[in-house]
């Protein structure tokens, strides 16, 4: 077994509660009314993304694809988890990374068909 400071194998849990309040604060805002994901997939909308709402709940759930994604890396290693199960959770973490890339073009691509949800111009004729 591979050992780093003190015995440790994940390290210092300093660093991985550091990396999941940054990334908390980054992803589930909290000067909204709502975190942005949830209320997303709650039906709320932010006024910067009122214009592209075609894909608007695919990357939601690619936000939170993401968030989960910090959650299973850092959580096995802030509890000082065996190797094992590190890798297993980094594995699960490609997963999520995957869908969460995935979930990002499907909402590009949803959106780049759709019409823009913005004031109708008048039509002459």
């Amino acid at each position: 077994m591979i050992a780093y400071e003190g015995g440790r194998v994940n390290g210092n849990p300093l660093y991985h509660w550091i990396v999941l309040a940054v990334s908390t604060a980054l992803l589930l805002p909290v000067p909204v009314p709502v975190p942005v994901p949830v209320g997303i997939l709650a039906g709320w909308t932010p006024p910067w993304l009122r214009k592209r709402q075609a894909g608007l709940r695919l990357r939601a759930y690619g936000i939170l694809c993401i968030y989960t994604l910090m959650l299973v890396n850092g959580i096995p290693r802030i509890a000082d988890a065996s190797f094992e199960t590190v890798t297993v959770c980094m594995i699960v973490g490609l997963g999520c990374t995957v869908a969460a890339a995935v979930l990002v073009l499907l909402s590009a691509r949803k959106d780049s068909g759709a019409r823009t949800t913005g004031p109708a111009e008048p039509r002459e004729g």
